[in-house]
């Protein structure tokens, strides 16, 4: 293995925070994600699990703390890693070209885009779809399409910001099989995801967050099994969380309050 194929990994966010509009978003995050492993970012509307995985994937900056990717060594990781959002954007022009324009900003030489575009659609269950408008496709192809994208450029890390939020159940299986195609190949995969049957189903660990912070990390079964965390106990019994802090999130006296500080 060369430097250039050795893993990025692990990837360690240290006490990071995110502040917009006077309001810190994301508050204190740490912790560590290792290699070879799913992860269901989990919590209700507003937890800040979407703005996690874009402080991970480097779209935003923290305001404070460091995210970083300690397998790097001076590499830039953002040839290494993808991400796929919720509501896919799709260039236009065909399914086909999406996938070679995302090859072309890799460097690949253009005499290979076309195969590993081919082979991309192929796993994808696309391949019919190869000349079609990718603009023209169904929410659930589109989204395929979007993962065809990720996989063409063979990643360490994919990121999947709510892949299936709104299909329906063919198309979430026909997501989460590809999803599990990436796991199977080596590549380190972190969602956010609603769905709790989907984290059960995907994940090898969970992480729990609520108001910007992360209050619990462990693996799926023992997460599944019983929370440590009382909010993410309530959470898993469907309880609505949006008014309450919970022990380990409760903000401290109105003189020593910091948080809402950026």
């Amino acid at each position: 293995m060369t430097l250039a194929d050795a893993t990025i990994l692990p990837l360690a966010l240290k006490d990071v925070s995110f502040a917009a509009g006077g309001k810190r978003l994301i508050k204190d995050a740490t912790c560590v994600f290792t290699p070879g492993l799913c992860t269901a970012v989990i919590g209700p509307n507003g937890a800040g699990k979407s703005l996690l995985l874009r402080l991970c994937h480097g779209l935003i900056r923290p305001s404070g703390g460091e995210v970083v990717w300690e397998g790097a060594a001076g590499r830039d990781p953002r040839p290494h890693q993808a991400m796929v959002f919720q509501r896919p954007v799709m260039l236009r022009r065909s399914a086909t070209a999406n996938i070679e324009y995302a090859l072309s900003l890799r460097g690949v030489a253009p005499r290979l885009r076309r195969e590993i575009a081919q082979d991309a659609l192929d796993r994808t269950g696309l391949k019919r779809f190869a000349r079609h408008p990718a603009r023209v496709l169904s929410g659930g192809e589109q989204q395929r399409l979007a993962l065809a994208r990720a996989w063409a450029l063979k990643p360490q890390v994919l990121f999947l910001d709510e892949p299936t939020a709104s299909l329906d159940p063919a198309a979430t299986h026909s997501v989460e099989e590809i999803v599990a195609a990436f796991r199977a190949a080596g590549t380190r995969v972190i969602l956010t995801t609603h769905d709790l049957g989907q984290a059960r189903r995907l994940a090898d660990e969970v992480v729990f967050m609520h108001r910007g912070r992360i209050l619990e990390k462990a693996p799926a079964r023992n997460f599944f099994a019983g929370p440590e965390n009382d909010l993410a106990q309530a959470f898993l019994k469907g309880e609505l969380l949006w008014w309450r802090l919970g022990r380990d999130n409760r903000r401290p006296p109105k003189h020593q309050r910091t948080e809402d500080r950026p």
